[in-house]
């Protein structure tokens, strides 16, 4: 795990056990997950028009945007990156296999 996300972890965590005035974390732990959701959506936008738009040195910007949101999200939904790096792993033993997929025929 990337010292740069365990670090946010954290920090984010901080926050939300103590409050510290004028944080942008805190007022969306304030705000609830309502707040939090509409933020995770706008910044995927912004980062499917960055990606889009070619601009890269935006993308890296968005992208942070859109992770630190969702690490937010994470927070607020008590899922820890732990949980999602071990999922991860799980998923990557599964790599190479190409799941079969369905064919409709709509002829028919």
């Amino acid at each position: 795990m990337s010292k740069a996300f365990e670090s946010m972890e954290y920090v984010i965590q901080q926050r939300r056990e103590q409050p510290m005035e004028k944080s942008y974390t805190c007022y969306l732990f304030e705000k609830g997950m309502d707040k939090i959701l509409k933020k995770v959506g706008e910044e995927t936008a912004e980062t499917i028009i960055a990606a889009k738009n070619g601009d890269h040195e935006n993308l890296v910007g968005e992208i942070n945007d859109l992770l630190y949101h969702l690490m937010v999200m994470m927070n607020e939904a008590g899922v820890t990156l732990a949980e999602v790096e071990e999922e991860m792993d799980k998923r990557a033993g599964k790599i190479g296999n190409l799941k079969q997929f369905h064919v409709s025929d709509h002829n028919t």
